[in-house]
């Protein structure tokens, strides 16, 4: 987490150095131009006017002299500072400037020419170890001529001194920049890095309620949130499994305790009389087909619904009928199937469907032996009412879903029971003498759920019980 944040905070030291130092370079370069033209414009300028004057006006070296700072000579200078000096009709100075400027043979032939406004142009003239720019313009006529400078070396000073403050500010903006960006990777990362160490912790003792940070409304605390309804949905799951192997720890015992003494028995059954003997093995046979059966309920339970079995779409009311001619077969009862509503279709899985449906029927056909009543199983579709789990309340369900009832004539279920009747290994004290593991309405509410629907279940008027689920309809 440590490179994340030298990342983030080299990242963002580079793009401010990169985009400061652009800017910087662009200002510079746009003011050390505005600057050098508007210079160079100022003391064009005054050459200009210089060379007008003396063209219309016959104009002498005394008319330039220092002392005469109020005539022409105060015109050159008021503008910027411009350095005079005066040379005479033979090129000779008269008028020193300050400092004094080099006069060449061509700044003395313009001095001793008849044009007026001849103009001599010398640049990076150096003077007392100071750069500058010299024009020499010509009085005419032979009288002389004037020669006006403008020092380079201020303007590039000041550039020079602009360069530098430029630098210091890019430096100080990158380090700023690089600072900023620390404090700020160190505010996001600070809550990576308790995510991580949450997530190490858990990786390192396995324990899966520890507290994981999730302030905020940004992604990291979006990550958070996550994972801590994954680390919640896996201790749920953790307790669960814990729960399931407890429970079915505690219903195997019974069966296999007695499997056992009478599999002990069996070690004299030639001293038992004949009907002992056929007694026993019933028993055996019998002890046999319940763990059978309660090893394979269990195995359902704990593997859940089978991704593997694809979802299509399937007709309830078709699942019903093999459910019923199943159970005929397999218990002699009667079981009549009744379809109503608009349609029974519905995308699920269909295996899982028909041991829902099938436990229910069982379930049905074991509480109500020895009944004459047919057990009848309901699907409706479309708009239908639903039943409230323990308290036979009335609600509606939306178009499209389907309901499966199961009704039958037997004993019922007492009032306190029916919100347990969908626990795992639950059993009712009336029911604890029946055959049976307590996990076949549990693995109905797993089913029903994973289709989108929920169990329910009440007592029926006249007698016996109403037992069954609803599922979700058609997907887009």
């Amino acid at each position: 987490m440590s490179s994340l944040r030298t990342t983030f905070t080299v990242s963002f030291a580079a793009v401010a150095a990169v985009v400061t130092v652009l800017v910087g370079f662009l200002s510079y370069d746009a003011a050390s131009r505005l600057v050098r033209v508007d210079q160079q414009t100022v003391f064009e300028d005054v050459v200009q006017d210089l060379r007008d004057q003396v063209r219309r006006h016959a104009l002498a070296p005394d008319d330039f002299a220092a002392s005469h700072s109020a005539g022409p000579r105060g015109d050159l200078i008021r503008p910027s500072g411009t350095v005079v000096q005066v040379l005479g009709p033979g090129g000779k100075v008269v008028d020193r400037g300050s400092p004094a400027l080099p006069a060449d043979a061509d700044d003395r032939r313009a001095a001793a020419g008849q044009a007026a406004g001849r103009l001599v142009e010398h640049r990076g003239v150096e003077v007392h170890d100071e750069v500058y720019r010299v024009a020499t313009v010509a009085l005419g006529g032979g009288r002389g001529a004037v020669q006006v400078a403008q020092e380079f070396s201020d303007t590039e000073d000041l550039l020079r001194e602009l360069q530098q403050r430029t630098v210091l500010l890019v430096s100080a903006v990158v380090v700023a920049a690089g600072l900023f960006g620390w404090w700020l990777a160190r505010r996001i990362t600070s809550r990576l890095v308790r995510l991580a160490g949450a997530a190490e912790d858990v990786a390192r003792t396995g324990r899966l309620g520890i507290q994981v940070p999730v302030a905020g409304r940004d992604e990291v605390a979006r990550l958070g949130r996550s994972f801590d309804r994954m680390l919640g949905r896996l201790a749920q799951s953790e307790e669960d499994q814990r729960r399931l192997v407890q429970d079915a720890g505690h219903e195997l015992r019974t069966p296999l305790t007695s499997l056992r003494t009478n599999i002990s028995m069996l070690r004299r059954i030639d001293e038992l009389p004949p009907d002992a003997r056929g007694e026993l093995v019933a028993d055996l046979a019998q002890e046999s087909r319940e763990l059978t059966d309660l090893v394979n309920e269990l195995v359902d339970l704990a593997a859940g619904q089978p991704d593997a079995e694809p979802v299509q779409r399937v007709d309830v009311a078709d699942i019903a009928e093999d459910v019923a001619v199943a159970t005929r077969r397999r218990t002699g009862r009667a079981v009549t199937v009744r379809v109503t509503g608009a349609t029974t279709v519905v995308d699920g899985r269909p295996a899982a469907l028909q041991r829902a449906m099938s436990n229910l029927v069982e379930n049905a056909a074991k509480f109500d032996r020895g009944g004459v009543a047919p057990i009848e199983v309901v699907v409706t579709g479309g708009e239908v009412p639903e039943a409230d789990a323990g308290t036979g309340g009335a609600g509606t369900v939306g178009a499209g879903t389907v309901r499966v009832e199961v009704l039958d004539r037997g004993p019922g279920i007492a009032e306190e029971d029916l919100v347990r009747v969908f626990d795992r290994f639950y059993r009712a004290p009336d029911a604890r003498s029946l055959p049976g593991s307590g996990l076949g309405l549990s693995i109905v509410r797993e089913v029903a759920t994973a289709h989108g629907g929920a169990p329910f279940a009440r007592r029926r008027e006249g007698g016996g019980s109403v037992i069954g689920f609803t599922l979700g309809g058609l997907r887009d």
